[in-house]
């Protein structure tokens, strides 16, 4: 552990020996061998809270950089659209009646008369229209199907 090897150690033993005795040489090891367990438990302990405390700093260090990658992802979603934004679509104004239209029953065997589309209007933006728009007639096949 520290380097020394046997024959060290039998030297500081007969030394120890010399200067204590033999009636206080037991003792003596007794306590020394207290003493350096106690620095071994104590150096371990010291070393497992240092280990532990890197440990988790590192998982708070892991924990944070997680986050922070989810944060840029989110933000990466939110700032480059991964589709093309749509254009923007122009309102289109209905075509106004100005006449109703008659219900004419068609007869057997003829052929019923073309009914033409009034033409539609370009609106001003700054024109409000002065009545509701009248809805079209539901035979007009010039105007798309509705929804029902």
């Amino acid at each position: 552990m520290f380097g020394i090897s046997f024959s060290e150690l039998l030297l500081v033993g007969l030394v120890a020996l010399l200067v204590l005795g033999p009636e206080r040489l037991p003792g003596a090891a007794r306590t020394a061998g207290l003493w350096v367990g106690r620095l071994k438990r104590s150096f371990n302990a010291i070393k497992q809270e240092v280990e532990r405390e890197i440990g988790a700093d590192e998982i708070r260090r892991q924990l944070h950089n997680e986050h922070i990658l989810s944060l840029e992802q989110e933000a990466r979603k939110i700032f480059t659209p991964t589709q093309q934004e749509p254009t923007p679509v122009q309102p289109v104004a209905e075509p106004t009646i100005h006449a109703p239209v008659p219900n004419i029953e068609p007869t057997i065997g003829a052929e019923p008369a073309p009914v033409a589309a009034p033409a539609a209007q370009p609106l001003a933006e700054s024109a409000t229209p002065a009545a509701a728009p009248v809805a079209p007639a539901p035979h007009d096949p010039t105007l798309p199907p509705r929804a029902p």
